[in-house]
C-alpha cells in the first residue's frame, strides 16, 4: 500500500473515531464511572444489596466503555507515530505493510465497538424476555419453534449470557408450543430487540413421508426486562391468576406439586405464564414481572402507532411480513428482509451466528437517526 493511500486511511479512522467518541459522550461517561466509584467506597455501600448491585452492573458497563475507548485512541496514536517516523527515516516497505494492517485491524475492532456504543436506548443495557410462539401448521412450526429456541440459546451462551427457562409447554409429537426465556446481561435486550418479527422457514419436512417441501412461521417477541423503578399500575382486580402442575421439559424442573402460576390481565387479555420455580410464589412474582414488562411494552408500542399515524406511515405486523427466510431447500440462505444481509451457511446461522443480523439491524436503525 502506497504512503498516501495509508494517509487516507489513517484519516478516515481517526475521523470514525472522533465520531464514535462524540455519539459515545466519553468525557461525561468518565465522570459517571467516578461518580459510581465513589459511591462505592461510602461504608454504607453494601446495605441495599439490591442498589448495590446495580451500580456495580452500571459500573462495570462504562468501564468497558471508557477503557475500550481509551485503548483505541492509543492505537490510533501509535498508528499515528508510526508513519510519522516512516516519513522521517525514508519509505519502507515492510513498515508501510505494517502500519496499514494495524490500520485494517484497528478500523475492524471500531466497526465492532461502534455497534456497541449504538445501544444506548432507555433499556437496551438490560436483560431480555425472549418468547417464541409457533403459527399454523403443527408439528412442523412447532419444530421450527424448538430450532430457533436452540440458535437463540446458543448465541447468548456464546455471549457469556445466563439463559433461564421461565415457561415451556411442549408439543404433543415433536417441538414446542411455546417459550419464554430470559437472557440475563448488559445490553442482550439491546441486540435481542433486532430478533422480534415472524421467523420463516422452507425446507424438506422430516414428519412429511411425501418428503414435500414445507413453509413454516413461528413468531419472536422480545421484552427488556424492567425493574421496579418503571411505573406500570396492575390493580389486583384486574387480574386473574391460575395455577396448574408443572409440564416443563424434563430434569430437575418437573415437580408434583400446582406451583405452575397463569396471570391473566384482563382490560388488555395479555396471559403470561412461569413454571421454571417450585415454589408457587416464586413462579407468580415472576409471572408478575413478566406481565409487567408486556403491558409496560403495549404502551411504548401504542405510542408509537399514533406517532406513525401522524407521520402517515403504515406497518403491519404479520405472518405475511417475515423479517427473515431461513431457506433449507432447494437452496442454502437466511435472508434478512429488512437489511437485504444475506449468509448462506445455514447451519452455522441455526448454531447461534446470527450477529451479522443484529449488526445489520441496528446500523439500519442509527442510519435512520433512530
Amino acid at each position: 500500500m502506497e504512503m498516501y493511500e495509508i494517509r487516507q486511511l489513517l484519516q478516515n479512522t481517526a475521523k470514525k473515531l472522533a465520531d464514535i467518541r462524540g455519539s459515545l459522550d466519553h468525557d461525561q461517561k468518565k465522570a459517571r464511572l467516578n461518580e459510581l466509584e465513589e459511591r462505592m467506597a461510602l461504608p454504607d455501600f453494601w446495605n441495599d444489596q439490591q442498589e448495590a448491585q446495580k451500580v456495580i452492573d452500571e459500573m462495570k458497563g462504562l468501564k468497558d466503555l471508557v477503557e475500550k475507548m481509551s485503548e483505541l485512541e492509543e492505537k490510533l496514536e501509535e498508528a499515528q507515530l508510526m508513519l510519522e517516523l516512516i516519513a522521517e527515516e525514508g519509505e519502507d516497505p515492510d513498515m508501510l505493510n505494517d502500519v496499514a494492517g494495524s490500520l485494517k485491524t484497528l478500523a475492524e475492532e471500531l466497526d465492532a465497538f461502534e455497534i456497541h456504543v449504538m445501544l444506548n436506548g432507555p433499556y437496551d443495557k438490560n436483560s431480555a424476555i425472549l418468547e417464541i410462539h409457533p403459527g399454523a401448521g403443527g408439528t412442523e412450526s412447532q419444530d421450527w419453534a424448538e430450532m430457533l429456541l436452540r440458535m437463540y440459546t446458543r448465541w447468548a451462551e456464546d455471549k457469556g449470557y445466563k439463559v433461564e427457562t421461565l415457561d415451556y409447554l411442549p408439543g404433543e409429537e415433536a417441538g414446542i408450543k411455546s417459550v419464554t426465556l430470559l437472557i440475563k446481561g448488559l445490553n442482550a435486550y439491546g441486540y435481542l430487540k433486532a430478533e422480534k418479527g415472524v421467523h420463516r422457514l422452507v425446507r424438506i419436512s422430516p414428519f412429511d413421508a411425501s418428503g414435500r417441501r414445507h413453509t413454516s412461521f413461528v413468531s419472536v417477541h422480545v421484552m427488556p426486562e424492567i425493574d421496579n423503578e418503571v411505573e406500570v399500575e396492575i390493580r389486583p382486580d384486574e387480574i386473574k391468576i391460575d395455577t396448574y402442575r408443572s409440564s416443563g421439559a424434563g430434569g430437575q424442573h418437573v415437580n408434583t406439586t400446582d406451583s405452575a402460576v397463569r396471570i391473566t390481565h384482563i382490560p388488555t387479555g395479555i396471559v403470561v405464564t412461569c413454571q421454571s420455580e417450585r415454589s408457587q410464589i416464586q413462579n407468580r412474582e415472576r409471572a408478575m414481572k413478566i406481565l409487567k414488562a408486556r403491558i409496560y411494552e403495549r404502551k411504548l408500542e401504542e405510542q408509537q402507532k399514533e406517532l406513525q399515524a401522524l407521520q402517515g406511515e403504515q406497518t403491519e405486523i404479520g405472518w405475511g411480513n417475515q423479517i427473515r427466510s431461513y431457506v433449507f431447500h432447494p437452496y442454502s440462505l437466511v435472508k434478512d428482509h429488512r437489511t437485504q444481509v444475506e449468509v448462506g451457511n445455514v447451519q452455522g446461522v441455526m448454531d447461534g451466528d446470527i450477529d451479522p443480523f443484529i449488526e445489520g439491524w441496528l446500523r439500519m436503525q442509527l442510519n435512520r437517526g433512530q
